[in-house]
C-alpha cells in the first residue's frame, strides 16, 4: 500500500481535468504547476514529498468561489482518491493540510514533521503574494474574475478585509525560508493592493 505512487498519471489526469473546468482564471491547473514546480526546489526540506505533492493536487480540486466549502469538499475527494493507497495516519496529514488552505493557519500536529510538511504546503500556497509586482497584479486580476458575480463594492470591502488580515500578521509565511525569500515583496505587493483598492495613489 505504502509502496504504491499517491498520485499516478491516471489520477493526475483526472485532476488535470478538474482544474480545467468551470471559471478558474487563477486557481487552475497553472496554479498547481507553479506549486509542484516550487516543492521540486525545496523537496529537500519535506519529509513526506509524496504526501505534500498529494496535497498539492488535490487542495483546489474542488472550486467554486460562490462555495465555501471548496477545501472540505477537496480533502473528501483526496479521502475517497486516495485510501487504500495511503496508511490511515499518513492520509490524514493530506487531508489536513488541504483543510487549512482554507485559513492558512497551521493545524495543531503532534508530529513535528507532519507540522514542517504542511507550513511549507501553506508558504507555497502564498507564495504568489511575493511575486514580481506584475505577476502579482496578474494574480490579482485573475482573483477578480473568478468572482466576477460579486459586485464592486462588495469586492472591494471582502479584498481589503482579507489583504488586511495577511498584513496584520507577524508573518505572512510560516517558514524562515519562505519569509526570507518572499515575504518584504509580499508585504510591499498587498499594500500596493490595498492602497488602490481604498482609492489611494500606489
Amino acid at each position: 500500500m505504502e509502496n504504491e505512487p499517491l498520485i499516478d498519471d491516471a489520477l493526475k489526469n483526472e485532476l488535470s481535468a478538474l482544474y480545467q473546468l468551470g471559471d478558474r482564471h487563477y486557481h487552475s491547473l497553472a496554479h498547481i504547476e507553479a506549486m509542484l514546480a516550487l516543492a521540486a526546489e525545496h523537496r529537500h526540506l519535506f519529509h513526506d514529498p509524496e504526501a505534500v505533492e498529494a496535497a498539492i493536487w488535490f487542495h483546489d480540486a474542488i472550486y467554486d468561489s460562490r462555495a465555501k466549502d471548496n477545501e472540505a469538499k477537496s480533502a473528501a475527494l483526496a479521502e475517497r482518491k486516495l485510501s487504500g493507497r495511503a496508511s490511515p495516519t499518513r492520509l490524514a496529514r493530506i487531508l489536513a493540510m488541504i483543510n487549512a488552505t482554507a485559513t492558512h493557519q497551521l493545524p495543531p500536529f503532534e508530529d513535528e514533521d507532519a507540522a514542517g510538511d504542511a507550513a511549507l504546503l501553506l508558504d507555497m500556497d502564498l507564495a504568489i503574494l511575493g511575486a514580481e509586482p506584475a505577476t502579482f497584479d496578474a494574480y490579482e486580476k485573475a482573483v477578480r474574475l473568478e468572482y466576477s458575480w460579486v459586485e464592486e463594492p462588495m469586492w472591494r470591502a471582502g479584498r481589503t478585509a482579507v489583504l488586511k488580515s495577511f498584513l496584520a500578521r507577524p508573518h505572512i509565511f510560516q517558514t524562515a525560508e519562505f519569509r526570507r525569500r518572499f515575504e518584504p515583496k509580499a508585504r510591499r505587493n498587498l499594500e500596493r493592493s490595498l492602497a488602490m483598492l481604498e482609492g489611494l495613489k500606489p
